[in-house]
Order: structure tokens, then C-alpha cells, then sequence
């Protein structure tokens, strides 16, 4: 029922599917009925992801957000009104920016991958009211997002350095951690989400996980070589 129940993955979800456009009711600001001030944490997601959609060729205007209360009906039909009347104008989400249907997929796509890193990286910026209405248009910048992607953090496990314990396996969220008894572990970087719990849970007698900003993560080390040989 809250706005800050919607999470970037389902505006991000519903434009890569090919809605043309996202629409986002909240309650007032400074009224929220569940005391979390879930509507400023809305606020601030939209004003991020605007960023982002813009970041990767997508009109922000695509993606609106209004507060209101449930008595004002006549504000809701023209804010949706005016909000379909813009979409309208914009044109089918893709073609009105004159990108490729698969190219913006394919960005839709790796944007969803890391909206968990996104969300760690801004958890502060995001949970934080904007209380000064000036600062909403600054709020994110074009620079703050190419810096996100482009200083984009990683996680590696040194080979040397690994002794196979697995507790950085059991701690990962997102099973991403290929590991076995006697195994030098692997991370898998399609599935890891950054959020840097395996680097917090490596025991720092072995320092295995190294955290990488903005370079290339090292290959692998093949399979057949990951048998842990004791010194």
C-alpha cells in the first residue's frame, strides 16, 4: 500500500518489457499513514532511476511520481491525465529516443542486474528525506551516475590466498560463490550483486577476497586446478 514498497526492479522491469511509461501515486510528503516516510524513499528512487533512464537514452519523462491523499480523486485523474497525455507525446519507449528495441533491452537488462548494487552504492542518498524542495532537481546527477558505472566495484578471490573454509559461500545472499570442501572458491560475477558481504566475511587470517574499483576482474581460475593442495 506504501509507494516505498516500489522497488527501482519494478519500474526497471516494466520499461524493459515495453511499458512506454511508469506512473507512481504517493501519499504527501510529511503524511505518510505508516510512519516509515516511505513516500520521501519513493521519491528519492524515482529521482534516481530518472537519472539513470537518462544516463542510458531514455527520456526520464517517462517515469513520474505525484503526491497525494486518497480524498483527492480530482488530483489523481490530472496527474494520470497529463502523465498519459506526455507518454503519449513521447511515443513507443525506445523508438521516440531513437534507440534499437534490442540495444535497449540489453541496457534494461544490465541495469536490472545491478539494481542490487545500485541500491547498496545509494542506500544512504535513498533512505534520506529530501526535505529541501530545491534540492530535488540536483538531488542525483549525470556525473554522480557515470561515476556508479563507470567506478563499478568487484570482488575477486585470490587463488593463493583462498584455504577453501566456505564462509564467504554460507554468507552470500545470492549463492554466488562457487565452492566445495578443498576448493579454491570462485566468484560467480554474473550472479554477484557487489555488496561486498563475502569481502566482510573472509576471516582476515586469510584475506582472500580482494575488492576491485573501475578494472577488469581476473579470469577464473579453471576447475580443474581449484583442488586446494596443502602446504
Amino acid at each position: 500500500m506504501c509507494s516505498g514498497r516500489v522497488d527501482p526492479a519494478h519500474v526497471i522491469r516494466a520499461f524493459y518489457k515495453g511499458i512506454d511509461g511508469v506512473f507512481i501515486g504517493g501519499c504527501h510528503l510529511n503524511e505518510c499513514n505508516y510512519l516509515t516516510q516511505g513516500n520521501y524513499y519513493a521519491q528519492n528512487m524515482v529521482l534516481l532511476l530518472r537519472k539513470i533512464m537518462e544516463y542510458i537514452g531514455l527520456n526520464p519523462e517517462r517515469l513520474k511520481i505525484e503526491f497525494m491523499s486518497g480524498s483527492e480523486g480530482n488530483v489523481y485523474v490530472e496527474a494520470v491525465n497529463s502523465f498519459v497525455k506526455k507518454v503519449k507525446e513521447l511515443g513507443p519507449l525506445g523508438r521516440g529516443e531513437g534507440l534499437e528495441k534490442e540495444a535497449l533491452k540489453s541496457k534494461l537488462a544490465e541495469v536490472s542486474r545491478l539494481i542490487p548494487y545500485i541500491k547498496v552504492m545509494k542506500n544512504e542518498k535513498l533512505r534520506t528525506p529530501l526535505l529541501n524542495r530545491e534540492e530535488v532537481d540536483s538531488y542525483f546527477t549525470i556525473d554522480e551516475i557515470d561515476k556508479l558505472f563507470s567506478e563499478m566495484v568487484s570482488y575477486y578471490i585470490d587463488p593463493e590466498k583462498c584455504r577453501a573454509c566456505m564462509t564467504c559461500a554460507r554468507r552470500c545472499p545470492v549463492e554466488a560463490i562457487i565452492s566445495a570442501k578443498k576448493q579454491i572458491h570462485v566468484i560467480d560475477q554474473e550472479k554477484c550483486i557487489k555488496c561486498g558481504t563475502c569481502l566482510e566475511a573472509c576471516p582476515p587470517k586469510f584475506g582472500a577476497v580482494t575488492k576491485i574499483v573501475g578494472e577488469p576482474v581476473p579470469p577464473p581460475i579453471p576447475e580443474e586446478k581449484r583442488a586446494l593442495v596443502s602446504g
